[in-house]
């Protein structure tokens, strides 16, 4: 008999071990995708009205328990606590945005000659969701919550590092009233439950949220069953702020549009660009902005920022910001136990330096000139990502050029908002593939069947 393989969580903010999980293994894997594939035959059924009513009393029973799941995700991803109000509140919305779904699954008739042609949303049968670390509450609901909705049954795998929220979710779904084997969470690693999941073929889509890496090699492996796939993977998004922006309200926005969450945020706005006529201006504003972040405990009300995720983590992100490196000017961070690191400005910098091209995922931000709208254009478009971005500008001809002219799925004009339930989220180029959220989200957790009857005698 095996030894079960135990994780043991850490509060990122103490170094102090919360709890021990088992992980999942292969077996255990294969009987959750077993329970997950019996109870589709019977979810798929459940009356739309019912379903609907199931998933509305989901949401309620998450709201009721918001500040528990946000203590959670305080104590074992790092989050502030005004950060981890709204990701439990986030999640409650997302599940009540998608009860409205199963009333709601439409097909088309169609005009045809010789009978009537009627589509049905069918649903796909059991989803794999792969969760990471840096958003684990809400990046399982947007999966669970529309697959839920459209029919099918889903098994999540969180991040070992962070699977507290997750495994509260799906207490919290059996609660409700959700049928055994329709929501399970499935702490495991990578290669044993995440690599299950692309090869099992009962596990008929997979969602994965995380490194582009590792999203092509997910990709690579479902092209063997031709199963389809939702990517939302790496950003190196674009601050693009020009001369005629509010400079002061641009400046000091800036930092939370790559600081929130320490950095560690797909959407971060990690690449800031700034017209050289106001670059001086600009910077001006931007230190005490940057100095004026609160890093420190996120369990305190008044913290803006809290720790990197583990002391890993916080060696890659000082490996972009070697000795001699172009530091303008850096925040503070506490001392002692806790895998923290102060927000820090790069500039100038090269556009081949690997802080400028490549995804950093932590408190570092680079801040460069460009001349004009198309050399503003050259620069956010040279990378191989496509997420997110921001435009700064009073002008609204230049707001809608540049916004068209960006490469990138989520843009946002005189603000950083990325992310609302009820809009579609996703990237271009090697950002991702498909969409989620919003009332699009459903395409990927449905196939159309297409039906002909016959009306000639």
């Amino acid at each position: 008999m095996t030894e079960p393989d135990l994780h043991e969580v850490v509060n990122p903010a103490t170094e102090e071990v919360i709890t021990t999980v088992e992980l999942a293994g292969l077996a255990e894997t294969d009987a959750a995708v077993a329970r997950a594939r019996a109870a589709f035959d019977t979810w798929r059924r459940v009356a739309p009205a019912d379903r609907a009513r199931l998933l509305r009393a989901f949401a309620a029973a998450v709201d009721a328990d918001r500040e528990h799941l946000a203590a959670l995700e305080v104590a074992n991803a790092g989050h502030t606590i005004g950060n981890a109000r709204w990701e439990a509140g986030n999640a409650r919305d997302v599940i009540e945005y998608y009860a409205a779904a199963p009333e709601r699954l439409f097909g088309r008739q169609i005009p045809v000659a010789g009978g009537i042609d009627v589509t049905f949303q069918e649903p796909i049968g059991v989803v794999g969701v792969i969760v990471p670390w840096n958003f684990p509450m809400p990046i399982a609901a947007w999966a669970l919550a529309p697959a839920l909705a459209a029919g099918n049954t889903v098994i999540v795998k969180p991040a070992e590092l962070t699977p507290l929220t997750a495994l509260r979710l799906g207490e919290l779904a059996l609660r409700a009233g959700i049928p055994e084997g329709v929501l399970q969470i499935l702490p495991g690693r990578g290669p044993v439950v995440g690599q299950r999941f692309v090869t099992h073929p009962d596990v008929r889509k997979v969602v994965f949220t995380g490194s582009t890496r590792v999203g092509k090699e997910i990709m690579a492996s479902c092209a063997a069953q031709v199963k389809p796939v939702t990517l939302e993977l790496g950003g190196k998004s674009a601050n693009i702020v020009f001369a005629d922006a509010d400079l002061a309200k641009a400046a000091a926005t800036a930092p939370y549009a790559v600081f929130d969450n320490a950095g560690q945020d797909c959407c971060a706005r990690s690449r800031i660009l700034v017209e050289a006529s106001v670059f001086e201006d600009f910077m001006a504003l931007l230190e005490p902005a940057v100095r004026g972040v609160r890093v420190g405990d996120p369990a305190d009300e008044k913290t803006e920022m809290g720790p990197l995720i583990s002391a890993a983590h916080r060696a890659r992100v000082s490996s972009y910001v070697p000795d001699g490196a172009a530091v303008a000017f850096r925040g503070s961070a506490p001392d002692g136990p806790g895998f923290w690191y102060p927000p820090t400005v790069l500039a100038p910098v090269r556009d081949d330096d690997p802080a400028f091209t490549e995804e950093i995922f932590g408190p570092v931000v680079t801040v460069v000139p460009f001349r004009d709208e198309q050399d503003a254009l050259r620069i956010a478009n040279a990378t191989e990502y496509g997420l997110s971005g921001s435009i700064w500008t009073r002008d609204v001809g230049r707001a809608l050029r540049v916004s068209r002219g960006v490469d990138a799925g989520n843009l946002s004009v005189n603000s950083h908002s990325s992310v609302r339930y009820t809009t579609p989220f996703g990237g271009f180029k090697q950002s991702g593939l498909g969409r989620e959220l919003g009332p699009d989200a459903l395409d990927a957790f449905t196939q159309t069947k297409n039906v002909f009857i016959s009306t000639e005698e």
